[in-house]
């Protein structure tokens, strides 16, 4: 399996965003605090807004901020709202797959190890990877 730099990324930014939910983060803000390159980010975060993750703020006052409580945005969202597919082969995704003979059974090995990738990131939220000690009080629940 093969976790994109974009979705590492994107969940890295998102966790920022998230540590002081009361102010918006520039790209930039992000980008250094991350050790991630800037151009590569700012076209992470773009996709991150067209899925309602972040929204954004023109101007001197403005920024990013989370699309919605970090308490309610997963790892899957995360993932599938910058890479598409969780798995894929060869490209492909992994429905419809079929194989003749004794190569049957593959595709639905395949599918299982999606199906479960999904339910360990469905089942962590942005909000439970943040440090307690690096969260001010309208983070708490409320980012």
């Amino acid at each position: 399996m093969h976790i994109s730099a974009k979705a590492d990324y994107a969940a890295r930014a998102l966790l920022e965003l998230a540590r002081e939910p009361s102010r918006p983060l520039t790209c930039e803000a992000i980008a250094s605090a991350q050790q991630i390159p800037f151009r590569f980010l700012k076209s992470v975060v773009g996709e991150l807004r067209r899925a309602g993750l972040v929204r954004s703020q023109r101007g001197c006052e403005g920024g990013y901020w989370l699309g919605r409580p970090a308490h309610e945005i997963t790892l899957l969202e995360v993932a599938r709202a910058v890479d598409g597919e969780l798995i894929t082969l060869r490209g492909a995704a992994l429905t419809g797959l079929d194989y003749p003979g004794p190569a049957t059974g593959l595709p639905g090995v395949w599918r299982r190890i999606e199906a479960d990738a999904a339910a360990v990131l469905g089942g962590v939220t942005v909000a439970a990877l943040l440090p307690a000690d690096e969260v001010t009080p309208a983070g708490k629940g409320a980012a």
